[in-house]
C-alpha cells in the first residue's frame, strides 16, 4: 500500500478499520458535546475545541500490555487535555458513545474512573492524574454476555453516573473498553482508554483516593491475560477497587440529544451552554436503535477522501481474518498478514 493509500485509509477510519473505535460524543441531560475525533481532528490545522483529549489513535487503535506501563495507558497514545470541558452535576449520568459500531467480535468489560485535575483539567498533567474506579463490569453471568455486548445492544452507548457525593471541581473521566479477543495469549488484550475534561458541580464532600494511570494494570493481571472463551467466565475485571457505594454499572439505556452544546473554555464555566436548535433523532428499522443527527458548529473542515479499493474480499488491517466458526474473509488486504492469535480469533495486522 502506498503512503497515500495509507492515509486515505486512515482518514476513512469508519468504513475501513471497522475493529476498532473512538468515543465520537457524549450526552448529559440530553445535551450533545462532541469528542475529539482522531481519525480526522489529528489532521486539521485548526480543529474544533472539544470537551476529548486528543490521542495519537488515528486508526482507531489500542494500547497493548506490555505499554500498560507507559504514559499511553493513560488516555491513550500521546493523550493530550482537551480545549475545554463540560459541566455535570454531581449525581448526572452520562451517555458516553462510541463510533464507529463496536465490532461483536471485540468481547470484554467496559470499566469508568475520575481523576482530580487541582486545578484545569486543559493544562494537567496526565501524570500527576490519580484514578478512582467508578464502575466497571464485565461478564454478566445472568444475561450471559459481556458488558461491550451491553453497550452494542444499546448503539454502542454506555452511561456512567458521577458519584451523588462527589466534590465539586475539575476530573478527567476516563471511560475504557478493553477488548479480549486475544487475551489467551500474552500481549493479546487491546486496552481502548478515552479520556474527557468535566468541570463536576455539587455539594458533596466525597475526594476519593486513586492510583497513577500507569499503575492501573499489569500485563500478567487475571483480567488482562485471559480466556474469554469457556462458558461462562469467572471473571475478575481488572484494575483498583470500586470505590465504596459505586456499582459495577447503572441500569443500561440509550440516550437521545435534544440539544447541542460548545465545549467550555477554562475560566469561563458560565459559557459552553446548550444550542436552543435541537438535534433531529430518526429511527432505523430495529426499534430498538436510534440515531440522532447533528449539525457542526465548528468552522474547520476535513478534506474529502474516496476510499481506496479493498482489494474484493480481502479483509480490511485489524478486521478478523480466521478462527474457530469464523466464516468470513481469510485474506488480508495489501500491507498486512492474517495472524493467529490463538483458536478463535485471527487478525489483519
Amino acid at each position: 500500500m502506498s503512503k497515500a493509500s495509507a492515509l486515505l485509509a486512515t482518514l476513512t477510519g469508519a468504513a475501513l478499520v471497522a475493529a476498532h473505535g473512538h468515543v465520537s460524543h457524549i450526552i448529559v441531560n440530553g445535551v450533545y458535546y462532541e469528542n475529539y475525533d482522531p481519525t480526522t481532528h489529528w489532521y486539521q490545522p485548526n480543529p474544533p475545541t472539544v470537551i476529548g483529549w486528543k490521542a495519537a489513535q488515528q486508526d482507531n487503535g489500542f494500547v497493548e500490555p506490555n505499554n500498560f506501563g507507559t504514559s499511553d495507558i493513560i488516555c491513550h497514545k500521546s493523550g493530550s487535555p482537551g480545549g475545554g470541558h463540560a459541566t455535570v452535576a454531581a449525581g448526572d449520568k452520562i451517555s458516553i458513545v462510541w463510533d464507529p459500531e463496536w465490532p461483536e467480535s471485540h468481547i470484554g468489560p467496559v470499566i469508568d474512573y475520575l481523576a482530580a485535575c487541582n486545578g484545569d483539567c486543559e493544562t494537567v498533567d496526565k501524570a500527576s492524574l490519580r484514578f478512582f474506579k467508578i464502575d466497571g463490569a464485565g461478564y454478566d453471568k445472568t444475561a450471559g454476555r459481556w458488558a461491550a455486548d451491553t453497550l452494542r445492544a444499546n448503539g454502542n452507548s454506555w452511561l456512567v453516573q458521577i458519584p451523588a457525593d462527589l466534590k465539586a471541581g475539575n476530573y478527567v473521566l476516563r471511560h475504557e473498553i478493553i477488548a479480549l479477543h486475544g487475551a489467551s495469549s500474552p500481549n493479546g488484550a487491546q486496552a481502548y482508554p478515552q479520556c474527557i475534561n468535566l468541570r463536576v458541580t455539587g455539594s458533596g464532600t466525597n475526594a476519593p483516593s486513586g492510583v497513577a494511570g500507569t499503575s492501573l494494570y499489569r500485563a500478567s493481571d487475571a483480567g488482562i491475560l485471559f480466556n474469554p472463551y469457556v462458558a461462562s467466565p469467572n471473571y475478575p475485571v481488572p484494575g483498583p477497587a470500586l470505590i465504596a457505594g459505586a456499582a459495577s454499572s447503572v441500569a443500561q439505556s440509550k440516550s437521545v440529544a435534544t440539544a447541542t452544546a460548545s465545549a467550555t473554555l477554562p475560566g469561563n464555566n458560565n459559557g459552553g451552554g446548550p444550542n436552543p436548535q435541537p438535534t433531529t433523532a430518526t429511527t432505523t428499522a430495529n426499534p430498538g436503535v436510534s440515531t440522532t443527527l447533528r449539525t457542526s458548529t465548528s468552522t474547520s473542515t476535513s478534506a474529502q477522501v474516496t476510499p481506496p479499493p479493498t482489494g474484493g474480499n480481502a479483509q480490511t488491517k485489524y478486521g478478523q481474518c480466521g478462527g474457530s466458526g469464523w466464516t468470513g474473509p481469510t485474506a488480508c488486504a495489501a500491507g498486512s498478514s492474517c495472524s493467529v492469535l490463538n483458536d478463535w480469533y485471527a487478525q489483519c495486522v
